[in-house]
């Protein structure tokens, strides 16, 4: 098994990562869903200790995926801080400064509450989709006319049976006729079970290999 796989979709080379992100080799732009950072600060008001090395951990990935496939520009999908600013806002702004040089886009989803403004500030643009032919890039999944929709918001698993009937449940990215979903990325979100049609094209997500399942 391989920790990158390659993907062609609609004459475009994707490569699938097992770090549960997305390079589009044509446009030269890294993609990322629902990293979800800030969610232990979030859990620590609410009274629940959980370290926040579990997001300096994803933003480490996110440098290791840079130096992997140098990219021009890096696309969040959403949910990229969980909620409010905290004390790990500031961990990520310390990261992006260290990454003066790359375009970063954020497609707002539902857990983007803090303010466009604060983004700027740390020149990072928000949008509501990106279109970037033959892709339309949004947080959650939508029918639309201008092009294949790449999105996340779902969390998308499958669920794998072996012959003794154990089940293992695996983040995935999902490609549909007209929507492929990204797994998300953070380390600190779970995963829904997808039921694919038989058309569509599903690769599972293992800590250190993807595998093509159909």
């Amino acid at each position: 098994m391989k920790d990158v796989l390659e993907f062609s979709l609609l004459g475009q080379s994707l490569a699938l990562s097992a770090q549960k992100a997305l390079f589009w080799n044509e446009g030269d732009c890294l993609i990322i869903s629902d990293p979800h950072l800030g969610k232990a600060g979030h859990f620590r008001k609410a009274g629940i200790p959980v370290s926040s090395k579990i997001h300096t951990d994803d933003l480490v990935r996110i440098d290791l995926l840079i130096r992997q496939f140098r990219p021009r520009e890096l696309v969040f999908l959403g949910d990229l801080f969980h909620s409010n600013k905290n004390n790990e806002w500031d961990i990520f702004s310390d990261w992006r400064a260290g990454h003066s040089g790359l375009k970063i886009y954020l497609t707002r989803g539902n857990h983007d509450i803090i303010p466009a403004v604060h983004y700027s500030a740390i020149d990072i643009s928000v949008v509501e989709s990106l279109l970037m032919e033959p892709f339309v890039l949004t947080h959650h999944p939508e029918e639309t006319t201008s092009g294949y929709n790449l999105a996340g918001h779902v969390h998308p698993g499958i669920s794998l049976s072996g012959r003794s009937r154990q089940g293992l449940r695996l983040p995935c990215f999902h490609f549909g006729a007209t929507i492929g979903l990204l797994p998300a990325f953070g380390n600190f979100t779970g995963y829904v079970a997808i039921s694919p049609a038989k058309t569509d094209k599903v690769f599972a997500v293992t800590p250190s290999a993807i595998m093509s399942i159909q």
